[in-house]
């Protein structure tokens, strides 16, 4: 599979500024990887500041939080059983003064030295609701602090001892995972907040849900859209040599994270205020295309792409298999395509043998596009060309439909590899069901969604009668025996990195915005081999 040059389409777009819509392309890089690589002289400052700076600064920030606890908890006493107040009392203001004062010096002892704000933040009578984008680490929390903005959290985040009672003060939507009702009621919550005319603080909402490595925009979450009210873009910028903040579903985890950004000299954080965005009457009765434009504005300022990539490509990028997803693989983008034209992978599960099947009768025999649209029994399109140019690799106008199968298994059971080898199998074997080198690296290249792989190694290894061929049978005893067989024979060079994957969190509720309490740490998690890069 190769993702071929081909002019990316224009996104569709209404409203304000539509007339310079944004260009969909795939990001050059995995958004959700992040890999952070330290040279020697990086290795030694870290040793140094480790032993010098990071239990100074470390020790500054517990006291700010302590301080800051006081003035949260009697400003919060008795919130939790009665609704508070719309209008912010007097002393109340005098709080949040002083609490944006200790969390800004909480944030300087951390190193950030230099927060830059551009643009001017509209009142909650102009705009309610803030979105904020790109959402890459608990470092983001920074915008929260210096706004004193209302977000949506779990509720069980309120039970954390002094993270809790800080939470509480900028008055959360607590979103409940026990209760089925939950988004509906977390609609309404927002809905209720952004029509009062101001008088509830701005709630400010993540809409990707998820965290990236800022390359680009992913699909935001209609949340922050759906009761149409105006909104007010922010983006967050961390213009720094080393990065240090991405906290990402791949790379390096949280206390990693914490201890590498402690022992910089000085970090950098830019937050600038956009114009407020006012929806017309298309995009108040389709929030999707509101969120679309929204981002599209947001991506225009960062000097980035948008993709259509979702918070589901997350789980498809990280999933358990003993073949890992490379960080420049194309089953991403094949996920995001199949989507696009109304083909659901978790839905076509069932259909793998009807594919397999049809493409097993042809017999390897290469098809043009018109033919490919009847094999999956979809209309000619943009989005299906884009499809076919993934497997058309040598751009004859031609493609290979056991391809297709295979890239559509790996989405549709990410986690199943041996599943998937044995459907290969079954489309390439002869009637014998045996394979040779060739075809194992074709349905290897397939499988993991890169355009060149050496197989070479790991076919003499399975082949062990050196007879040219090998069944499936042969491959899941290899495999059985050998786990970690990618990593040894497909790629032998790559050495162990330094970071590993985080393990998943929960979802963030509803995409709404994430969840910034040290629950998801990643403290304890399970060891991870390495990753396929």
């Amino acid at each position: 599979m190769r993702l071929r040059a081909r002019g990316p389409r224009v996104a569709p777009a209404s409203g304000a500024g539509a007339g310079d819509a944004r260009r969909l392309a795939p990001p050059g890089r995995n958004p959700f990887v992040h890999e952070l690589r330290l040279g020697a002289l990086r290795k030694a400052q870290m040793a140094f500041m480790t032993l010098t700076l990071f239990p100074i600064r470390l020790l500054l920030v517990l006291i700010a939080m302590l301080l800051a606890w006081p003035f949260t908890f009697f400003a919060t006493l008795g919130s939790s059983e009665r609704e508070p107040e719309p209008s912010p009392a007097s002393w109340r203001k005098v709080v949040d003064v002083l609490l944006k004062a200790i969390m800004r010096a909480m944030w300087f002892a951390g190193g950030f030295h230099w927060l830059v704000v551009k643009g001017q933040r509209a009142p909650p009578s102009e705009a309610a609701i803030l979105t904020l984008a790109p959402h890459s680490s608990y470092f983001d929390a920074i915008a929260v602090t210096m706004t004193m903005s209302s977000i949506v959290m779990k509720a069980e985040s309120r039970n954390i001892p002094i993270w809790g009672t800080l939470i509480k003060y900028i008055r959360p939507v607590f979103v409940s995972r026990s209760d089925q009702d939950s988004r509906r009621k977390t609609v309404e919550e927002i809905r209720r907040r952004a029509q009062s005319n101001g008088k509830w603080p701005q709630i400010m909402i993540f809409p990707e849900g998820t965290c990236t490595n800022r390359t680009c925009l992913i699909t935001f979450k209609p949340g922050a859209f759906i009761p149409g009210v105006p909104v007010q873009p922010v983006v967050l910028r961390y213009p720094n040599k080393l990065d240090t903040i991405t906290w990402t579903w791949q790379g390096p985890g949280a206390l990693k994270i914490l201890w590498l950004t402690l022992c910089q000299f000085h970090n950098r954080v830019e937050i600038e205020f956009l114009p407020v965005y006012s929806p017309s009457d298309e995009e108040k009765k389709d929030p999707a295309l509101y969120a679309s434009n929204v981002r599209r504005v947001m991506a225009e300022a960062l000097g980035v792409s948008v993709t259509d990539y979702t918070y589901d490509d997350c789980q498809l990028a990280l999933a358990e298999g003993q073949l890992r997803l490379p960080a420049d693989t194309c089953l991403l983008e094949f996920a995001r395509l199949v989507r696009g034209l109304g083909l659901k992978p978790e839905t076509l599960e069932k259909d793998l043998d009807k594919y397999s099947d049809r493409a097993q009768t042809q017999g390897g025999r290469r098809v043009g596009l018109p033919e490919f649209a009847e094999y999956l029994g979809v209309p000619v399109s943009d989005a299906l060309q884009d499809l076919f140019s993934l497997f058309d690799e040598s751009g004859d106008g031609t493609m290979d439909p056991r391809e297709y199968v295979v890239a559509l298994s790996v989405v549709c059971r990410p986690s199943r590899t041996l599943d998937t080898v044995q459907l290969a199998f079954k489309m390439y074997g002869s009637q014998d069901g045996c394979v040779d080198e060739g075809a194992l690296s074709s349905i290897l290249k397939t499988a993991l969604g890169v355009a060149e792989l050496t197989v070479t190694d790991l076919f003499r290894a399975i082949d062990k009668e050196e007879t040219g061929r090998i069944t499936f049978a042969d491959f899941r005893r290899f495999a059985e025996a050998f786990p970690d067989f990618a990593e040894d024979y497909l790629y032998p060079d790559q050495t162990r990195p330094e970071s590993c994957p985080r393990t998943p969190p929960a979802p963030a509720p509803n995409g709404f915005c994430a969840d910034f309490s040290p629950e998801n740490s990643g403290v304890g998690r399970k060891p991870f081999r390495k990753k396929l890069d």
